[in-house]
């Protein structure tokens, strides 16, 4: 229950933050922030974009991060290709992970979409532990992404 909370309350503070701009980009940077914050099992906390059919860092908290990720490679495009929320309890073991961080243990990709529905990019969390990430963190992170449509 206490993860439930703390995400509900990381989801009440994000819904009044973002009410301030409908600039895409400040609002990416805001919940990656908050997110990174909040998250003390976070190593790498953001978002990369399509642009051109290629996947882009956009704003992210945490050390260095891959500026173009290969395409249909990794869990960024998994959940892209798939078009839906990808929980990877042990990176090491997913066929085709790449390695932006050999610190990062286990992760979760949440794709972004747009008002129409069109995923544009996707939300990206590495984990400092194995099998860092629950149904519980899919279902909050998806509504915090949510919150990104204007």
């Amino acid at each position: 229950m206490k993860k439930k909370e703390r995400y509900e309350r990381i989801y009440q503070q994000l819904l009044e933050l973002l009410k301030r701009t409908d600039d895409i980009d400040a609002r990416m940077a805001t919940v990656s922030a908050i997110l990174h914050y909040k998250l003390s099992k976070a190593l790498w906390t953001g978002f990369y974009s399509l642009k051109a059919g290629e996947l882009l860092v956009k704003t992210y908290q945490g050390p260095l991060a891959c500026q173009v990720l290969k395409k249909n490679t990794g869990v960024c495009w998994t959940a892209i290709n798939k078009k839906k929320t990808i929980i990877v309890p042990d990176v090491h073991l997913f066929q085709g992970h790449i390695a932006c961080d050999p610190r990062s243990k286990s992760e979760i990709v949440v794709p972004v979409r747009d008002k129409t529905g069109i995923i544009t990019g996707v939300l990206d969390i590495d984990c400092k532990v194995l099998n860092g990430f629950d149904e519980t963190d899919k279902e909050y992170l998806e509504k915090i992404v949510r919150l990104l449509i204007c």
